[in-house]
């Protein structure tokens, strides 16, 4: 994994000591930022494949930066670090774009093991498939959109991951709580399915469909989303 580059961001010497050490030690390369300010500087500005960002940071938080992050670089996986007890701002977190969280005082094993999923995700999908819905190729493998005018958009890992299962279950109504569990990856017992809902409609700007009146990226009103490749005669909304 020496190909493979982090950036942290955490104000607690222990902690960024010990999460960096774990790191080194597995073979990734570090960066480390000891404050918001810092950290949001680095975050724009060098080259990374992973962000972990303390929620609580001197200066800016971590939900600006993911916020700055998403801006840019919205192809980079983002987990934060937050203190246990604050679902309110995990969801808020969720909601903003990050893809995976970890509750403090978390154990190595558990955040390595977070990290190399979100990587694994991060690698496109399983199969270097190819999709077109309303003239644009989604290549998964690249997470990006081609437009017929030749134009491409990059698609968030997130996004990219909750396109793929739409596709793979295309034409029947997918449920929120199973894209919580299946793409999120949390369990979606009492979770605030909005931040589904803001990616949906990521999904249908990038997608060029109608996000009144949407014909490809469909809700199931009481069931879910359903993703269709071409349009039905009458679509759900």
């Amino acid at each position: 994994m020496n190909d493979i580059t982090i950036l942290v961001v955490e104000d607690d010497p222990a902690i960024r000591l010990g999460v960096v050490e774990t790191l080194k030690s597995e073979g990734f390369r570090v960066i480390v930022a000891e404050d918001g300010y810092a950290g949001q500087r680095i975050a724009l500005e060098e080259t990374y494949d992973l962000a972990l960002l303390d929620l609580m940071l001197p200066g800016i938080d971590g939900l600006q930066i993911l916020e700055a992050i998403r801006g840019v670089k919205p192809e980079v996986p983002v987990i934060l670090a937050t203190a246990r007890g604050d679902e309110n701002e995990r969801i808020r977190g969720l909601q903003a774009g990050a893809d995976d969280y970890v509750v403090k005082p978390y154990s190595v094993k558990e955040l390595l093991a977070r990290i190399k999923a979100v990587l694994r995700r991060c690698g496109g999908s399983p199969e270097n498939e190819l999709l077109t819905i309303n003239g644009g190729v989604i290549d998964f493998s690249r997470r990006e959109i081609t437009y017929p005018d030749g134009a491409s958009a990059s698609l968030s890992e997130r996004e990219s991951q909750l396109l793929y299962y739409l596709n793979r279950h295309r034409d029947r109504a997918v449920a929120r709580g199973e894209l919580l569990a299946k793409v999120w990856g949390i369990d979606p017992t009492g979770v605030n399915t909005r931040a589904i809902d803001m990616l949906v409609a990521r999904l249908r700007e990038k997608l060029g469909d109608n996000c009144d009146s949407p014909q490809f990226l469909l809700t199931v009103r009481g069931k879910g989303y359903m993703l269709c490749r071409t349009p039905p005669p009458d679509s759900v909304s």
